[in-house]
């Protein structure tokens, strides 16, 4: 299960400061503790600074690899602020994300053709956000058929479904771990992904909504997730589920994160 670790966001109120600022001890203490607790991307997303998000990503990728070559998650709709932070990426990045959006594919699919990187593939086009389980399959045949005929090895590909809030569509988690089954069967080599917290929002005590809907999408296929891997009962809950779901033969993962104090 990749873990990708959400919690460097300037939507988030400590972190819009701290990268106007430029506090690179803040920065690089959230990416570590993020990194101790089984984060294996951290994600990097700087979208509230619209004028200076280039600028910004650029320095939040230096600063979080200045010590150690921490592996990133470029965070950005925006094609000229990802380009500027490939240029100062240490190892091979995940792009977060490309769409069928015509603007934003056209613009990010030579970036990820030059610099081979990982890319979530987020079902969505100019006509709007899906809200059935076909309307998804679509887009994720079209975006699995352009980016392997770019040459994107279907490993290097994580379909994202867009996880819509249960506080707007009473069946979203339902939809949701229907279209992983059949993202799974399509394309048993790529990768399936979800920003898992989307699922909560406008609900008080999101962590619970979070969690449940985690095991759910981990029985169902997930195998990559945007995540605080600091809420040490979410992740707890994510070894459980390995274990349960034969992704952790004999309990090893599940046994050492217990013994390292990870989980409780």
């Amino acid at each position: 299960m990749l873990i990708v670790g959400e919690r460097i966001n300037t939507s988030r109120k400590p972190i819009e400061p701290a990268v106007r600022a430029r506090n690179a001890a803040l920065i690089k203490d959230e990416a570590l503790r993020q990194r101790a607790a089984g984060a294996d991307y951290i994600d990097l997303n700087c979208g509230t600074l619209v004028e200076e998000e280039a600028e910004s990503l650029v320095w939040l990728v230096q600063t979080v690899q200045e010590e150690e070559e921490l592996p990133v998650c470029l965070d950005s709709p925006n094609p000229e602020a990802i380009r500027q932070a490939l240029k100062v990426c240490k190892g091979k990045p995940l792009l977060n994300s490309i769409t069928l959006e015509e603007k934003r594919y056209s613009a990010l699919l030579p970036l990820i053709k030059e610099y081979g990187v990982s890319v979530v593939a987020l079902t969505m086009d100019d006509q709007g956000l899906p809200t059935t389980l076909d309307d998804r399959l679509r887009l994720a045949e079209r975006l699995v058929n352009g980016l392997t005929s770019a040459g994107v090895p279907l490993d290097d590909i994580y379909l994202d479904p867009l996880v819509r809030p249960v506080s707007t569509d009473p069946q979203a988690a339902l939809t949701l771990t229907a279209t992983l089954q059949r993202f799974h069967e399509n394309w048993p080599e790529a990768h399936l992904i979800c920003g898992l917290s989307n699922i909560s929002y406008g609900y008080p005590l999101r962590k619970y909504l979070n969690r449940a809907f985690l095991v759910m999408a981990m029985a169902a296929g997930l195998d990559a997730a945007i995540l605080d891997p600091l809420d040490r009962q979410l992740m707890g809950l994510l070894h459980a589920t390995k274990v349960l779901v034969g992704k952790d033969q004999f309990g090893q993962d599940y046994l050492a994160a217990y013994r390292a104090g990870k989980i409780e």
